[in-house]
């Protein structure tokens, strides 16, 4: 048997074996994570909704747990969230509610014997002027960017908790960070949204109401690195099964680009053909986040394959399909 297809066979006796709760499993991220673990052959696939249990109370998160004692893992995706706007409008909900949902659940996991708990971070959480590429060795090297460094930081706690897990208890946790995530099932809401469907949105309804112009937050000057959400529900899943040590570990593509060039190239494959105006008086955010991807690629062969222009592609022509869908149920 080759090493391929041994390996193939390890992961699907692994898989089967698991029993997975997915927090936010409904969510963008989430149920692209979900796929993957169904794909996978997951011996179960939990996915506790807010209407049965709130994540930031005690007594919801240890009935979560009294509920399914049969599990054996935890992916932590569900976090309040949302792009440069909400973050400078809501600082201590964002703070909050993160900062408990990953201390009641790591807590909760570890008093449930749950065998390994998936913690997944942000980008946020770097320091603002952090050298490019960022290095996971940086992350403490500085205060994040001021409009959403309360969201960074209570992510970052839970690395902090993880790692304090594992020296006081052997407790198996890890601690991912994702680069800006975009693709289908994205938040597309202005209040929420971040900048792909932000920008998207934007353009596509002044493309349909024959507007000459779109603004945009900022000049247009900071630069991104984004992840297309099905990568990184591979990347987190291969970590959830390999990867058990306590360093965190970033999830990108290595792939940077400014502002001002995706607001032209989503403007080609919107067809939208108006003018690009900059609203200087919105913040620009952190100006510069690429990632250093190397330790995914060592710890556990991750490697992001999305061509980005692909990926955007794929995204618009998912929200213009959701537009559609939307019109005709108003219309039926």
């Amino acid at each position: 048997m080759s090493n391929i297809l041994r390996e193939r066979g390890m992961a699907k006796t692994f898989w089967r074996e698991q029993v997975v709760i997915v927090t936010g499993g409904a969510g963008f991220l989430g149920r692209h994570v979900v796929e993957e673990l169904r794909a996978k052959e997951a011996g179960d696939v939990i996915v506790p909704r807010s209407a049965q249990y709130d994540l930031r109370l005690a007594g919801d998160v240890e009935r979560l747990y009294a509920d399914h004692p049969a599990a054996t893992m935890v992916i932590h995706l569900a976090a309040t969230a949302g792009g440069i706007g909400i973050n400078r409008e809501r600082p201590g909900l964002f703070y909050y509610d993160n900062i408990m949902m990953g201390t009641l659940l790591l807590e909760g996991a570890r008093r449930a014997r749950v065998d390994k708990f998936v913690g997944v971070g942000t980008v946020c959480s770097y320091p603002k002027y952090a050298p490019i590429p960022f290095k996971e060795d940086d992350l403490w090297e500085g205060y994040p960017e001021e409009t959403n460094a309360p969201y960074g930081l209570a992510k970052k706690m839970l690395l902090v908790q993880s790692q304090a897990y594992r020296q006081e208890y052997g407790y198996n946790a890890i601690h991912l960070l994702p680069v800006n995530l975009y693709g289908p099932h994205d938040k597309f809401d202005p209040k929420t949204a971040h900048v792909i469907p932000d920008v998207i949105r934007k353009m596509v309804d002044a493309l349909e109401q024959g507007e000459e112009a779109v603004t945009l937050f900022g000049d247009g000057s900071p630069t991104r690195e984004f992840l297309f959400v099905r990568d990184a529900a591979r990347g987190i899943v291969l970590a959830a099964e390999v990867y058990n040590s306590p360093a965190p570990v970033n999830l990108g593509s290595a792939y940077e680009i400014s502002i001002r060039d995706l607001a032209r190239i989503i403007a080609d494959e919107v067809g939208y053909a108006g003018e690009l105006r900059w609203d200087t008086s919105k913040p620009n955010g952190q100006p510069r986040r690429k990632l250093n991807v190397s330790r995914a690629k060592r710890e556990f062969g991750f490697v992001a394959t999305t061509d980005f222009q692909a990926g955007l592609r794929e995204t618009i022509n998912w929200y213009r399909s959701q537009r559609q869908d939307s019109t005709a149920r108003k219309d039926s």
